[in-house]
């Protein structure tokens, strides 16, 4: 009863002293980070507010604060027995209210022992099994980060360690190695790649299929992970969606120069627990294509689809349906450089991404919970490619189907034994099927020959187990094993890992991480023929082995100021049973980011990654936010010939500056904010294979040189991305004007070089120029 009616004290307070002012509903639910069980009597308060505004969570967790003035604000969360939490600079508009599930650690001391406690910042990660190399973010940052056009695999390239793509993809290159190594992770599901107009293998696109205004906080790691991710090298990105509003109806609608985009929310009935979400996405330019506006070769057609549907059936049980489709489409004509009239090549592409999931979470008591899900996944590419000959008859040299289905089952059983103590344990069933087709011409042999002709199915098996050791409220010790089965070829890959982190005082803490990680190929890489003199064709790579990596990380971070922190890691990578050409060759799969080879493979590559990165990072605070990072690192791999070269992602060092501030304009009335954002990258220069123009035209296709490949490295890219908007606040309404630009001064250095061969000649690929869009979104 007390708890009742502090919490109704503190809210009519609220209430009157700020009703003449546009104000926002903030609730949300506390819960307890092991468990997941509601904590009853949590204090929830807004700080620096005046009078205070605060409410206190019901028997279910639950707590509403009903006039949070819009504008940003800070939360600050307390509850007896466990540590202080901090929810910084949360944005609070007039169109949405805020729905926050926020988590607590119970602290590990008696009550009579506690005397400080811990304030969690911005930053701090969701899993709590992942202490090394670990990044969260809001999808506020990423919508906030200038050249991010709203896409957090843009956005996470500011990180440090990171490495975008400069020609326009959305490739995520981490610490040297291949973008390969990504796995891509939605509502704890491993997903396809999830980017429109994709190429097979790859794991990165133009443009994602998953509007961020779908997206909770998520997760970003960048080595040494936790023991519950599998079939990953280099980097793992653990996207959540958000649940709808379970009380109120609410959309956002934007225009754009890349596309239309449609979000609505709300419950299913009033009163009713559940709720849905979902957006959809439909290409700008194939609009004004289709009405004669635009008339130019090349028009990017996609649209998408994404949804959740949150159903708590009671306090124990709790289902959600989930889903995400694409389709993308694009043909397209390359042009001579000498001569725009002549063409040199028609390409034509077809995408199509679909994931569809439910999940099941069963609280079996206040320990215990087990989270099951099952899921179906596909993605299909349909190419083909053509050149003319020497009369300028097209003919094709690359064209193909690639289908692929998957069914995945997982589920987790989580257990804290009680505040030092909690165990995890996991299986993912996945059964792929396949039905690939590709057929290249043969220069030598002058026909289109076929590569990929396969039908049928295979299974992974993994395994997982974590434990999580809190010897003090200082010291924290995560360990597990992860293991992954191959059924196509029965290969296996059984990977201890362990994490610590000591917070020797309030303002500093120190971390290691060392573990062993693997990483499948796609199934064409299995699959790909080769073909003797004869005619006929072995399948060399059916039996690879499973590429693995051994991470080791040590990281230092220090705060410096309330809002402002440095960090601090550096890290070495060991890989090996890599897929290298078989004999005196250069050829290593490290070097590759998407497709297959047919070449001759046997495990018997190597590959290090080893470098330093630095961190100076202020939270928004006051308006004001910045980050700089600095990436200093090698990257080198060993291939069959045995001698250790750089790999092509050894670019040696990233620095990224990072900032923005946020301005009050006109009267306060108006509600009106002026924002400006910034992000200047400065990247070493790509590495290339030197093209032998005479052996390829004699060969009348591209051949590079492969005693020195690599050997060619382009001049350092230099980007800077500019936002700039205004958003506005009015009674339950949010609008946001927004103009953004990526490389703003249009540089366009040499980054690749290709072998036309319409024309015999060498092309070289460069750094994607300026390209601006302008938005504008309405919420209400």
């Amino acid at each position: 009863m007390n708890v009742r009616i502090i919490s109704l004290l503190l809210t009519l307070q609220a209430t009157f002293l700020y009703a003449q002012q546009i104000n926002q509903t903030v609730r949300g639910r506390i819960l307890d980070q092991d468990s997941q069980m509601p904590l009853i009597g949590a204090t929830v308060v807004v700080l620096d507010s005046n009078p205070l505004i605060g409410a206190v969570t019901d028997v279910n967790g639950d707590f509403r604060l009903n006039s949070v003035p819009i504008g940003r604000v800070t939360l600050k969360i307390t509850f007896i027995g466990y540590e202080d939490r901090i929810i910084p600079n949360l944005l609070v508009g007039a169109a949405k209210e805020e729905v926050l599930n926020i988590s607590l650690i119970e602290s590990i001391s008696t009550l009579e022992e506690i005397t400080v406690n811990a304030n969690k910042q911005k930053g701090e990660v969701l899993n709590e099994m992942a202490i090394v190399s670990a990044h969260t973010f809001s999808v506020e940052e990423t919508q906030r980060y200038a050249g991010s056009f709203d896409d957090p695999a843009r956005m996470v390239s500011a990180f440090a360690g990171v490495n975008g793509n400069t020609e326009g993809n959305n490739d995520i290159i981490v610490r040297g190695n291949s973008p390969k190594g990504i796995l891509w992770r939605l509502e704890g599901i491993a997903i396809p790649n999830p980017n429109h107009f994709a190429g097979e293998g790859s794991t990165g696109g133009p443009i994602n299929a998953l509007s961020s205004k779908m997206l909770s906080n998520s997760d970003f790691f960048t080595g040494a992970f936790a023991p519950e991710y599998g079939d990953a090298t280099s980097g793992v990105f653990d996207m959540k969606l958000k649940a709808g509003n379970n009380e109120q109806r609410e959309y956002t609608a934007s225009i754009s120069t890349l596309g239309l985009d449609m979000t609505a929310e709300g419950p299913f009935k009033k009163g009713g627990k559940g709720s849905y979400i979902a957006n959809y996405r439909y290409s700008a330019l194939d609009l004004l294509d289709k009405a004669g506006i635009v008339d130019f070769g090349g028009v990017p057609r996609y649209q998408d689809l994404s949804f959740k549907i949150q159903l708590p059936v009671s306090g124990k049980h709790n289902f959600a349906l989930f889903g995400l489709g694409g389709m993308s489409s694009i043909d397209t004509e390359d042009k001579d450089e000498e001569d725009e009239d002549r063409i040199i090549g028609k390409f034509n592409g077809e995408n199509k991404l679909g994931v569809l999931g439910i999940s099941h979470t069963f609280q079996v008591n206040d320990d215990m919970y087990i989270k099951s899900s099952i899921a179906g996944t596909g993605s299909e590419s349909i190419f083909n490619y053509d050149i003319p000959n020497n009369l300028e008859e097209f003919y094709t040299i690359e064209t193909g189907k690639i289908s692929k289905s998957s069914v995945i089952a997982s589920s987790a059983f989580n257990y804290k034994l009680n505040s030092k103590h909690k165990v995890e344990t996991g299986i993912i069933l996945t059964r792929l099927n396949y039905n690939l087709r590709s057929d290249e011409f043969n220069f030598e042999r002058d026909l289109l020959e076929n590569q990929l002709s396969e039908k049928g199915n295979s299974n992974t098996y993994q395994a997982f187990a974590s434990w999580k050791y809190r010897m003090s409220e200082e010291f924290t010790m995560i360990s597990g094993l992860h293991y992954i089965h191959f059924a196509l070829n029965k290969n296996y890959s059984l990977e201890p890992r362990l994490a610590v982190q000591w917070q020797f005082d309030e303002k500093q803490s120190f971390n290691a991480g060392v573990g062993l990680h693997s990483k499948l190929e796609p199934v064409s890489t299995y699959l790909a023929k080769r073909y003797d003199n004869d005619g006929g064709y072995t399948q060399p790579n059916k039996d690879l082995e499973i590429t693995k990596a051994a991470h080791f990380v040590i990281g230092y971070d220090r705060q410096i100021a309330n809002n402002t922190h440095v960090k601090i890691e550096t890290y070495y990578q060991y890989l090996y049973d890599v897929p290298v050409e078989n004999g005196p060759s250069s050829f290593s799969l490290l070097n590759q980011t998407e497709g297959y080879t047919t070449r001759q493979l046997v495990n018997e590559g190597y590959g290090k990654n080893y470098g330093v990165e630095i961190t100076v990072e202020r939270y928004l605070h006051k308006g004001l936010y910045y980050m700089g990072t600095l990436s200093l690192f090698r990257s080198l791999y060993t291939p069959m010939d045995g001698i250790e070269r750089k790999s092509a992602f050894d670019n040696n060092y990233v620095a990224n500056l990072i900032g923005g501030k946020e301005f009050n304009v006109g009267a306060p009335s108006k509600n009106k904010v002026f924002f400006i954002n910034t992000k200047i990258a400065l990247i070493g220069g790509k590495r290339y294979s030197p093209i032998d123009l005479e052996k390829s035209i004699e060969a009348g296709d591209e051949v590079t040189d492969e005693v020195e490949p690599f050997s060619k490295k382009g001049d350092d890219i230099f980007r800077t991305d500019l936002s700039i908007g205004l958003r506005r606040n009015r009674k339950r309404t949010t609008s946001e004007l927004k103009f953004d630009v990526q490389n703003i001064f249009n540089n366009q250095t040499v980054v690749s070089e290709e072998y036309v061969h319409a024309t015999g000649s060498i092309s070289k690929g460069r750094q994607l120029g300026m390209l601006p869009t302008i938005s504008y979104k309405i919420s209400f």
